[in-house]
């Protein structure tokens, strides 16, 4: 997809930001949101994101295939050179290498900001793959350079079931004593074109 666009995500993309996630949320157990926010609070959202992480989307041709973005790892001092990460495609956009390309980009943003450690939570089923979350995500982040580190039993009740919810991690860098401060990402978005 050489025409793929990574860019930031803006305000007016906040309803295509919705079409996208509310399928997860209103099909799926991949979120564990029951009912889809609205387009407004997913510029809320983003909004308070961006103060201090990328919010990127992937567009093509004026459409919003998917988007990623780095947020913050529990949101105490002391985690501040972990990130957790997020993302999500169109439902037709899935197995293209857009989620590598997103996350490429949002791992090369976390590195410039100083942040060391990644961490993905990701709802798993208990055992096989059923008709509401399978273990894709989880092979996607593998297929990344995220190690699991470790599954919360029993998480998430969503669709009369239980779901269990695993944590992966990738480092994207060495920790050094003294830890150099972090940058956040609006001192830093000019450097990625964003």
């Amino acid at each position: 997809m050489s025409d793929l666009n990574i860019r930031l995500a803006l305000p007016q993309d906040a309803r295509q930001l919705r079409e996208i996630y509310a399928p997860y949320v209103e099909r799926t157990a991949i979120s564990f949101e029951t009912v889809p926010p609205t387009a407004t609070a997913m510029l809320r959202r983003r909004d308070e994101i961006v103060k201090r992480y990328p919010y990127l989307v992937a567009e093509q041709d004026g459409a919003l295939l998917g988007y990623a973005y780095a947020h913050p790892f529990v949101g105490r001092a002391a985690y501040d050179w972990s990130a957790e990460v997020t993302i999500y495609l169109r439902m037709d956009a899935r197995h293209k290498g857009i989620g590598g390309r997103l996350y490429r980009t949002l791992e090369d943003i976390a590195r410039a900001q100083g942040i060391l450690n990644l961490n993905a939570c990701i709802g798993v089923p208990k055992g096989a793959d059923d008709e509401y979350l399978t273990h894709n995500s989880v092979d996607f982040h593998a297929h990344m350079g995220y190690a699991p580190v470790g599954t919360f039993h029993d998480s998430g009740y969503k669709f009369g079931r239980w779901y269990d919810m695993v944590w992966m991690e990738k480092m994207l860098g060495e920790h050094k004593t003294p830890a150099a401060p972090i940058r956040p990402f609006p001192e830093i978005r000019k450097d990625f074109g964003l």
